[in-house]
Parts: C-alpha cells; sequence; structure tokens
C-alpha cells in the first residue's frame, strides 16, 4: 500500500510499490508535496504510464548497448549509418550521463554547438540530432523515462545538394573518356535511371534484350567494407524497366562477355564492383576530362528522370520506372521540371482541336458558326 510517514526529523517519505510489486520510495520537505507525488504515482499506474524513477539510472551508453541488439526495421546500411552517428557523435556527449539526466536543454545546447563550430554540414547535425530522438524514444517506449528530452528541440534546416542533369550529348562526352570496361555501365546508369547499388548487383539473368527487360530484385551493399546482397531499398524498388533500343547494343555485348549467373557490371579484375574504389580510380578522373567536375554518379540517376521528362513521360509512369515509394516522392524531387510540359500540353489541345474542326468540315454542308469563324481566322 502507499504511504507517507515522517522521515528524520521535518522530512516526508512517500513509499509505495511498482506494477511488478517492488517497494520504491521518495523524500520530500512538506507532507503535501510527498502526498501529491503518491496520488500521480497511483493514477500514471492505473493509466499505464508509470515510470520507475530507478530505471532512469540506467546511462546513456548503456540503454545503447542494451537497446542496438533489438533494431529489427533498418536496412543493413541504414543500421551502420545510425550506429556510425551514435558512436562518434553521441557516446562521447551523453555516454556517462543517466538517462533521466539528460535534459531538452542540453540536447539542445549540444545540437548548437554542433551546429555551431563549423565542423559539421547542416545536414550531418540534422541527422546525429534524428538519430538522439530515436534513441530516447526508444527508452520512452521501454517505460525508462517518462518522455523524451528531444521533443521540441529544432534541427538545421535539410539542404540536399544541388541535383545535376546532363543532356544527352554531355551523356556521351562522359562516355568516351571513360574506360571501355565502365561505359555501358554509365549508360545504363543514365538511360535506366538504376540505382548504384542496383546496377552493381545485376546478374545476368535479370537482363532479356529480346524483350529489352531488365528485372531489378536486388543490389549490392556495402556495410563497413563487407559487401552483401539484398532487397532493393525500398518495396517499389522490385521492379522490371524497358530498355529503350539505343541501349540494346551495348547491354548484348556486356553479356557476351559475362557467363550465366554472373553479375553484369563486375570489377575488371572480377567480382562486385566497390563503389569507392571505382569512383577514385574511374569515375572522378573521367569527370574531370569531361568538363564536369564534381558530378556524382547518383547525378545520373537524376539525368535518367530528367530525359524521360523531356520525352513527355507522366509522373506516375517515372516514378514506377526509378522505383520511388510514391509519386509524391517523384513530384517532390523533380517537380521543378515538369512546368514546360503545360505548354506540349497546350500544344496538343490545339493539334486535337484542329483534327475535330477538319474532320466536322470534310463531314457537314455547313459548318457550325463558331467553327467556320474560328476556322477563318
Amino acid at each position: 500500500m502507499a504511504s507517507v510517514d515522517r522521515w528524520k526529523g521535518n522530512k516526508w517519505r512517500a513509499r509505495w510499490r511498482t506494477p511488478a510489486g517492488e517497494s520504491r520510495s521518495q523524500v520530500f520537505g512538506r507532507r503535501i508535496d510527498a502526498e501529491r507525488h503518491l496520488t500521480a504515482t497511483e493514477h500514471a499506474k492505473m493509466t499505464g504510464g508509470y515510470v520507475d524513477p530507478g530505471a532512469g539510472r540506467l546511462t546513456f551508453e548503456a540503454w545503447v548497448d542494451r537497446w542496438t541488439p533489438t533494431i529489427v526495421d533498418l536496412r543493413a546500411t541504414t543500421l551502420d549509418r545510425d550506429l556510425r552517428i551514435v558512436r562518434n557523435h553521441l557516446v562521447p556527449r551523453f555516454g556517462t550521463t543517466p538517462l533521466a539526466k539528460v535534459t531538452t536543454s542540453a540536447v539542445r545546447a549540444w545540437v548548437a554547438e554542433m551546429n555551431g563550430t563549423g565542423d559539421h554540414a547542416p545536414a550531418t547535425v540534422r541527422k546525429a540530432g534524428q538519430v538522439m530522438a530515436k534513441v530516447m524514444a526508444a527508452a520512452v517506449s521501454d517505460g525508462l523515462i517518462a518522455r523524451s528530452p528531444c521533443d521540441g528541440v529544432r534541427l538545421p534546416a535539410e539542404s540536399r545538394r544541388e541535383m545535376v542533369f546532363l543532356d544527352a550529348g554531355q551523356v556521351l562526352e562522359l562516355v568516351d573518356v571513360i574506360d571501355e570496361h565502365h561505359q555501358t555501365l554509365v549508360l545504363s546508369a543514365a538511360y535506366l535511371g538504376l540505382r548504384w547499388g542496383e546496377l552493381a548487383g545485376l546478374r545476368t539473368e535479370r537482363v532479356d534484350v529480346l524483350r529489352r527487360r531488365v528485372a531489378v530484385l536486388e543490389q549490392l551493399v556495402e556495410v563497413s567494407g563487407a559487401l552483401s546482397f539484398g532487397p532493393p531499398k525500398t518495396a517499389a524498388g522490385r521492379r522490371s524497366v524497358t530498355v529503350p533500343a539505343c541501349l540494346v547494343p551495348y547491354l548484348e555485348a556486356q553479356l557476351l562477355q559475362r557467363s550465366s549467373g554472373g553479375l553484369v557490371f563486375p570489377a575488371p579484375g572480377g567480382g562486385p564492383l566497390r563503389r569507392s574504389n571505382f569512383t577514385r580510380r574511374v569515375w572522378t578522373p573521367a569527370t574531370r576530362r569531361a568538363g564536369v567536375d564534381g558530378l556524382r554518379f547518383h547525378d545520373l540517376r537524376h539525368t535518367a528522370v530528367a530525359l524521360a521528362i523531356g520525352a513527355g513521360a507522366h509522373p506516375k509512369s517515372i516514378q514506377e520506372r526509378m522505383g520511388h515509394s510514391s509519386v509524391t516522392v517523384t513530384l517532390d524531387r523533380y517537380g521543378h521540371l515538369f512546368p514546360h510540359l503545360d505548354e506540349r500540353i497546350a500544344d496538343g489541345l490545339d493539334a486535337a482541336w484542329s483534327a475535330a474542326v477538319v474532320s466536322r468540315s470534310c463531314h457537314a454542308d455547313t459548318p457550325a458558326p463558331v467553327l467556320a469563324a474560328v476556322d477563318a481566322g
């Protein structure tokens, strides 16, 4: 039973039992404060909001060690990134602090310090704050603290690196200066829009040149230097992509050099391509020679979208081709490339109107006045 009794002279001790039946107590300077605490505690027990005050004594680092093995909802690459952030940014600051002592003001000060030193990009600070929020939200869910100290902490605005789009001529110029072994890889990125991992993990049996189809069913993933094959980035990433006729001869030649079941785009010495090696040895020198220094390989995926939009592709078709999780993602990223298509719609409506006028004139002795007026104009 919960009770309040005098403790050491002028102090008052509130005593109660946790939902698990364990005895707990807390000392107050006034009896009324002890009674209020018991009332709030009993209410929290009845409503499921009880938090054991002893649980918050667990240090941040100890909680991270307990929480990490329970993460099952992240891709390997995302988990690796988050744990590096925990190890490099969170534990050095909060590692020895009890969870209950991690305050909102402390988190806010940490974010401001990271953002103000100039040593970290805003995107890094933002991601570190998001991971911190994940860690503390899990502590709340586990009943270790009553609320997350990250609630209400503002993070730096997200600033995406500006996308670069090549035109078809620039793609060919880049292909001309890259080594022959990787030319089809570059063309496939620019005209199929596959991600690096999807291309590096593409197997020969997934490419059907007769039907001009590429099945994207897996990707190559690198985590802490270890390579493995896994599912595409999103569920929508499992897709079939139509190959433009111009790319077919290149893929045919590429497949003739590969054994069945092998990779379409292996490393020169065999085995999977490592992105870091490719970037350093092949990509960076080639982009400099082509006059597009600073171009990222992922910009070829942006290029594929731009070329598709220029060809009049519908946003929904682009979403499916790129493997975006929704058409909203497509429009959020590439919506600024669509406005000029409004003119094309108007031109198409003009053509439909003119065809209707001509057809009506051919099948009627006397055109309707409004059509005659338009035709005369």
